[in-house]
């Protein structure tokens, strides 16, 4: 992956003030590593726009998009946040899947409660992202779903989803329950439901494990050996529920040996680029090999 500096464009129309617009916000202030360097991709030939659409429970919900300028349509990825929400990361990846020639749009989950990616408090993050639980979470994907759908510049038949820790749970579910879903890649996300205690545990909710068999679309599983959060057992645990229903959608999970959690966030401590960047290289082949390119 290139390291660029380029500027991200100039601000569009939001109902944020420009203090808090999705377009400025910067890099999670909880996570950051003093000497990140992350990876800055260029805006130029690329439309970059917040947007709205009606979310679940008919919420106005934000949204931040790049795609490529010009006209055609164009199979489209919906990019699901870590626990940070939409930050500069975030939309990096999105303008990363816009100059491979994808619409990226990038739902804003945790806006009813706020935007977590100024605060430093896991605590206070934690019980922010609580607030998005999964009904909410899964209405407002089927709702960025719809959105596709009806702009000029999206092929509809061909939408993919991926999302990175808490998004990469977010992820498997989608592919369970949303038809139009065509291709997924999660991104160290969640499994099996949490320990009684343990954070996430007390929502009664499905968890991936639980729906191995209801999986509609092919799911590319990228994880790490050295996760302290995702242990090794909960990755075979996903693999013999795909493996008990046959895995009729091919849907496979790579480990990637000595990394940590969140070693695609190139602003983050445990960033490492080797495996960021054969993720990214299997991210892009997975979704065109099955139908979403």
């Amino acid at each position: 992956m290139l390291r660029l500096d380029t500027p991200e464009g100039n601000p569009l129309p939001s109902r944020r003030s420009v203090a808090t617009s999705l377009f400025f916000s910067a890099y999670a202030a909880g996570a950051v590593a003093a000497h990140a360097e992350p990876v800055v991709t260029p805006g130029e030939g690329l439309v970059e726009e917040d947007v709205h659409f009606e979310g679940a429970g008919g919420y106005h919900l934000p949204a931040y998009v790049a795609r490529p300028e010009g006209r055609g349509r164009r199979a489209a990825i919906i990019v699901v946040n870590e626990i940070f929400g939409i930050h500069a990361y975030i939309k990096d990846v999105c303008r990363r899947f816009a100059r491979e020639g994808y619409v990226a749009l990038a739902p804003d989950y945790f806006d009813r409660a706020g935007d977590p990616a100024p605060l430093t408090d896991f605590a206070q993050i934690r019980a922010l992202v609580a607030t998005a639980n999964h009904e909410q979470v899964m209405g407002d994907t089927e709702s960025a779903v719809a959105w596709l759908n009806r702009q000029r510049f999206v092929n509809a038949a061909a939408l993919g989803i991926t999302g990175f820790c808490w998004g990469g749970t977010v992820v498997w579910m989608a592919a369970a329950r949303l038809p139009a879903i065509k291709a997924g890649v999660a991104w160290y996300g969640r499994l099996v439901r949490p320990q009684p205690g343990d954070w996430g545990a007390e929502e009664e909710r499905p968890w991936p494990y639980d729906v191995g068999a209801l999986i509609r679309a092919p799911v590319l599983g990228l994880y790490a050996e050295n996760d302290r959060g995702i242990p090794l057992e909960s990755v075979e645990s996903m693999r013999a529920s795909l493996a008990a229903a046959d895995n009729p959608t091919g849907s496979e999970i790579v480990v990637y040996p000595g990394v940590q959690h969140g070693f695609h966030a190139d602003y983050r401590e445990s960033y490492n680029a080797e495996a960021a960047a054969d993720g990214w290289v299997r991210c892009l082949a997975w979704f065109r090999a099955n139908g979403v390119g």
